[in-house]
């Protein structure tokens, strides 16, 4: 009777492994920071959203359309770094300015902004600030020549 069954061992011996590690260097593209693609759409999903979540639609409008196209706005990165991450991640920069402005902007944008909405934007604010910045340190990283 033939063995049919499988084992299961290193790699290193097949005879296709180096194309094999070729190709999935030429898949992944150098992306070094597919994890943070996820967080950062959700981000911005939940910054376009938070005025109704929040509930301060009513009480502050001009935050609301403000929040609502900065979370488009961070939505619309992630999809760019997805699609085309090389081009892409040098907007992680302009990510930690919108992640900073967030922050700040419950007193310029809104009209005597309530203690919910403060700290709604101000955790929104510092996650898009530190997912622009994990981006752009992994970037710089990846665009180092090895040693």
């Amino acid at each position: 009777m033939a063995d049919v069954s499988h084992h299961r061992g290193d790699l290193a011996g097949h005879p296709d492994a180096s194309e094999m590690q070729a190709r999935y260097e030429r898949v992944l593209g150098g992306r070094d920071v597919v994890l943070v693609d996820g967080p950062v759409f959700l981000v911005g999903l939940y910054c376009a959203a938070s005025p109704w979540i929040v509930h301060f639609s009513a009480s502050q409008p001009a935050l609301t359309t403000h929040n609502l196209i900065l979370g488009v706005a961070i939505a619309l990165l992630a999809i760019g770094f997805t699609v085309t991450p090389e081009r892409m991640y040098g907007l992680s920069g302009a990510m930690c300015a919108i992640g900073a402005w967030l922050v700040i902007s419950p007193w310029i944008v809104g009209a005597g902004p309530d203690a919910g909405v403060v700290w709604n934007n101000v955790v929104i604010g510092a996650l898009t600030f530190l997912l622009g910045a994990l981006c752009v340190a992994v970037a710089a990283k990846s665009r180092r020549t090895p040693t």
